[in-house]
């Protein structure tokens, strides 16, 4: 049913929107292209993608906004499923590669050093912003780790790959020392004002998407957390993005029905996260 409302709602363009109707955006298209893969949606969709590179590296979200950000790690994704490797993927790449966190600026330093009550994080473990010059969130160092740990497995063109291994270590690090005592993730910090904060099911799901290859004893309790979360939560977005990522561990899903939503980003995940859905093309071993 996910596929078919997919398929009905792509635009003109090739690209989806967030909802039936509106102008196409990176981010519900990716996914729908992944949902879609190997059908002519997925590869007009693709070409849209394509068009959305920029010449400096990165892509824009849509065509309201000029500047490259997080939605590049997605496309890099997209790429590899594809087997495209040309010019704007490896700007891409280097783009990705020299985008960090601001919390290891001077004045984030200074501000972690003079307030450390304030938020609890390593400050020197980086990882990636939404855009540019803003601090590391979950969420996007996840995508990022997913874009680069599958150029590494499927021998991506990458001009320097001791620096992608780098970033690659460093966000990992970066997301297991933001990581709550429950074992799940928050947004972007597990402690505020000496205050723990709880985690979310959503992004302890990203989380360990962006962990895969990580030794499973090593995240045992986020992955009871993801378990947990997947029966307790009524998030059909958190339910759908547990699905992915719990699959793609190897452990079991329970397999429900869900209403058709007008959500067409949530339509994409929730295709995904079937059986066989195409869950595993957001591992790093995932078909390409």
């Amino acid at each position: 049913m996910s596929r078919q409302f997919l398929r009905d709602t792509q635009n003109s363009d090739g690209g989806w929107p967030y909802f039936s109707g509106k102008h196409s955006w990176l981010e519900p298209t990716i996914y729908a292209a992944l949902a879609l893969n190997g059908e002519s949606s997925g590869e007009r969709a693709f070409a849209f993608v394509r068009s959305c590179a920029l010449a400096e590296g990165g892509w824009r979200m849509s065509a309201d906004v000029g500047m490259a950000n997080w939605t590049t790690a997605l496309c890099i994704t997209l790429y590899l499923v594809n087997g495209v490797q040309d010019d704007a993927f490896r700007n891409g790449v280097h783009w990705m590669l020299n985008t960090i966190g601001a919390e290891g600026s001077f004045l984030g330093r200074m501000a972690n050093l003079l307030h450390p009550e304030q938020v609890d994080i390593d400050a020197s473990l980086q990882g990636w912003p939404w855009r540019p010059d803003n601090a590391s969130w979950v969420e996007p160092t996840a995508h990022a780790l997913v874009a680069l740990k599958k150029i590494e497995k499927h021998g991506g063109t990458v001009s320097n790959r001791l620096s992608l291994r780098a970033r690659v270590e460093v966000g990992e690090k970066m997301l297991i020392d933001r990581r709550c005592g429950d074992g799940g993730w928050n947004y972007g910090n597990k402690r505020v004002w000496n205050t723990p904060l709880p985690s979310y099911p959503e992004t302890t799901a990203l989380a360990l998407l962006g962990l895969q290859g990580r030794p499973a004893t090593e995240l045992k309790p986020s992955l009871d957390a993801a378990a947990r979360w997947i029966r307790e939560t009524r998030s059909p977005l958190a339910k759908a993005w547990l699905g992915i990522s719990l699959r793609n561990w190897g452990l079991p899903v329970e397999t429900a029905e869900v209403d058709q939503s007008e959500d067409i980003l949530l339509s994409a995940l929730q295709a995904l996260a079937e059986p066989g859905g195409g869950h595993q093309l957001l591992s790093p071993a995932g078909n390409v």
